[in-house]
């Protein structure tokens, strides 16, 4: 048996592919001129942007525009300026468009993967996805054949890019294993969407497994059973039914109410990235947005966004959701997340340094153009200000100062704008320690359990010689959950949850015992909280 991370629930059993790239080597190629070689760039753009293109369409009938705009964000990268012109530098300089393509990719690469924050690493995933396909296209060369697999196949690789993802057909697929990645890779990303069973980050996966073996993938549990028996295949495609039975079970759940069996109303919302990812919540009939991250709105992109880009981003928001909430979380960026128009310094530990709500309050005037495009769209709708890991009362203080400014200014300008209540994210030891005194600062609480088990465990969840310990459950981390709970309920303000324990069905008991108001999750994972909620007293 194989182990590895179960990155998309479900079950498949099926015959073993192994997916081998062709030869990216390119020391053959002669340079001949560099007006010669910039056109041969230009076409391969040209080819890929196009070939993409329909790509994302493909996805978007298939998985979602969510996922699609994996596909798009590609696009948007290979046209940046800035990587064009390194390129195109390296090409005057006496490079071949291959070795252009390669030195400029791989600054980005690096870049990206010195990030601690796993979103940010998976950057250099698409990164290098681009490279891929840009110096395939230079080359003339095919890539791995996924499109036509047989039915009843099982997909193995080192790594699944969104280009190759967006190439399978589910209809032959039972589920794919990679060597790499992780539940917040791409790959994991798009099979969650696809409904394929994935196991990631199986060591020596394409080695271990031939290509014919007969494979069982549970990627619930990360188990790879290799050449099983007959009874194990049985038992596997009973799970499997029984499985696919419970989850359109779910489908009984949308549109009801969440009210414990005790008749305590609760609420589930849906945690978004994008204007675009609030479709998916209405779709699995979330409550609200618990957790609107807007550094989504930064990345990808050469420049900073503008005020009216980021009002027209939330009025889009607030108007699909019609009123109900929407709790915007502002700018989580620092040294973790790298965005390279904004300069952001280099640190050693960034995880501790100048990050979220200590860079905003630094860099008053992005703040101030974030604040205010907020309150300009709340006039369409319910929506709610959110400052990310706050560490005491001056952090919030001085927050509220900036808010009380933009309102001053918006008021002067005769511009429509709403004043809004305003949360913390209680993601830090020192929050949860005197969230009696912040209760009393603030109107709401939300939880934010991943970085929250981060600080209190001291425990890097990137390092698998820790990861065991980046654990939600442990006692710690629970006692921290239930003093903060406690605080916000003896101060009369309410308390949601936006970590990824907020869908923990074994968990999800003892916060409603606590008294857990809101419980913020991915959109797929609505229904499932939801009815873990209904079948509980709290």
């Amino acid at each position: 048996m194989l182990n590895g991370i179960g990155a998309s629930r479900g079950y498949g059993i099926g015959k073993a592919i192994i997916i081998k790239n062709a030869s990216l080597d390119y020391s053959h190629k002669k340079y001949t001129s560099a007006e010669n070689e910039k056109e041969r760039l230009q076409k391969a753009i040209d080819s890929f942007v196009k070939e993409t293109s329909l790509l994302a369409e493909s996805v978007k009938k298939s998985a979602g525009d969510k996922e699609a705009e994996i596909l798009r964000g590609h696009i948007v990268m290979v046209n940046d300026p800035f990587m064009i012109s390194q390129i195109r530098e390296s090409i005057d300089n006496g490079s071949v468009a291959e070795k252009g393509v390669d030195t400029a990719c791989q600054m980005f690469i690096d870049m990206f993967s010195s990030a601690d924050d796993e979103l940010i690493k998976q950057r250099a995933s698409d990164v290098k996805d681009i490279r891929d396909s840009l110096l395939k296209k230079l080359l003339n060369t095919v890539g791995a054949d996924i499109d036509s697999v047989p039915p009843d196949s099982v997909l193995i690789a080192e790594d699944f890019t969104p280009s190759m993802t967006s190439r399978i057909k589910k209809e032959n697929v039972n589920a794919i294993i990679t060597e790499v990645g992780g539940i917040t890779s791409h790959s994991a990303i798009l099979a969650r969407a696809m409904g394929l069973p994935a196991v990631l980050s199986v060591s020596g996966a394409t080695e271990r497994i031939q290509n014919g073996d007969i494979l069982i993938v549970d990627g619930i549990k990360g188990n790879i059973i290799i050449n099983p028996e007959k009874s194990d295949i049985d038992k596997y495609a009973q799970i499997q039914a029984e499985y696919l039975r419970e989850k359109e079970s779910l489908n009984a759940y949308i549109g009801k109410p969440t009210v414990t069996e005790n008749g305590n109303k609760k609420a589930v919302y849906g945690n978004i990235g994008k204007p675009e990812d609030v479709q998916n919540v209405i779709q699995n009939s979330g409550e609200g947005i618990g957790l609107f991250r807007t550094e989504f709105l930064f990345m990808e992109r050469s420049c900073e966004p503008s005020e009216e880009e980021q009002y027209e981003a939330y009025a889009t928001v607030a108007r699909a959701m019609d009123f109900k909430e929407v709790i915007i979380r502002t700018l989580d960026i620092g040294g973790d997340k790298d965005i390279p128009y904004l300069a952001v310094e280099k640190e050693e530990n960034p995880f501790l340094g100048h990050r979220a709500i200590r860079y905003c309050l630094d860099e008053k005037k992005l703040f101030k153009k974030q604040i205010r495009a907020i309150l300009r769209a709340a006039v369409y709708g319910n929506i709610k200000i959110m400052l990310p890991l706050i560490t005491c009362t001056d952090e919030v203080r001085r927050a509220k100062s900036i808010i009380a400014e933009c309102e001053n200014e918006l008021k002067n300008e005769n511009t429509e704008f709403k004043s809004v209540p305003l949360g913390i994210m209680v993601e830090t030891p020192s929050a949860v320690l005197i969230s009696d005194i912040l209760a009393k600062e603030v109107d709401f609480f939300s939880i934010g359990t991943n970085d929250l088990t981060g600080y209190i465990m001291a425990v890097d969840r990137g390092n698998a010689k820790v990861s065991k310990l980046y654990d939600t459950s442990m006692p710690s981390v629970l006692k921290a959950i239930e003093i903060t709970i406690k605080n916000a309920k003896a101060n009369g303000i309410t308390v949601g949850m936006c970590g990824e324990a907020a869908a923990d069905v074994n968990l999800i008991p003892l916060f409603l015992e606590w008294g857990l108001d809101e419980f913020s999750v991915s959109p797929g994972s609505i229904l499932q909280t939801r009815k873990t909620i209904c079948e509980n007293n709290g």
